[in-house]
């Protein structure tokens, strides 16, 4: 099934797919749990625009590949275009935001690691990237002060809050800019929390965005 952004109400957005832009080691608990050294810039990676699903619909692991694990998200919508872009612009940039996973492949991350190579066989693979709809920015208060969590089978495994991102969303998208070009379509992972884990078969998956919605999902 090809995917399309959609907004709130199950709505297609008219815009096109585009890349994902995503965003590591953004919040402070998440760099101690793996241990790693927490970074100068944003650390920053892409996927492509094959990556992207809709997390409402049952998620599929890679076979053989070992764990695959939860990094749950806050995800922007970008509407215009963003390039050597100055932090006060950004949000005005911003159709929305709602909640991506950024699956990982976590066994195979660490092997290509070990050995100094690219991640993109762990990150980046099809459908690694499932997303909800889109809420319009023009409905939050601020989306630099939104909160978010990811249950797996009744139990928090999650809990994150942009008032602790080491970098807020705007700097990001700022910073972002002036290494690729974002434009309408593309999307953006601002960093997921500690609570990072492995996913299995059946797992029953919730995904709560402050108080704008709550949807749920499960692993094949």
């Amino acid at each position: 099934m090809n995917y399309q952004h959609h907004d709130i109400g199950g709505c297609p957005i008219d815009l096109p797919v585009g890349k994902v832009v995503c965003v590591g080691r953004n919040y402070a608990d998440h760099i101690e749990e793996l241990n790693n050294e927490t970074p100068q810039q944003p650390l920053l990676f892409m996927k492509p625009s094959d990556a992207l699903c809709d997390v409402s619909q049952p998620i599929e692991i890679p076979v053989g590949l070992g764990t695959c694990h939860n990094e749950l998200e806050i995800a922007v919508l970008i509407a215009q275009t963003l390039k050597n872009a100055d932090v006060e612009s950004c949000e005005a940039a911003v159709w929305g935001v709602g909640l991506g996973l950024d699956l990982t492949l976590r066994d195979l991350q660490s092997q290509l690691k070990a050995k100094g190579l690219p991640w993109e066989r762990a990150k980046s693979f099809d459908q690694s990237c499932p997303v909800s709809r889109f809420v319009p920015s023009s409905s939050i208060e601020s989306i630099s002060n939104l909160s978010f969590s990811l249950t797996v089978n009744s139990e928090v495994r999650q809990v994150g809050d942009c008032t602790l991102m080491l970098w807020s969303i705007p700097e990001l998208l700022s910073a972002i800019s002036y290494v690729f070009t974002l434009r309408p379509g593309d999307v953006v992972l601002t960093g997921t929390p500690k609570g990072v884990g492995p996913l299995k078969s059946n797992d029953q998956l919730s995904l709560d965005l402050d108080n704008h919605f709550k949807t749920t999902t499960s692993v094949v």
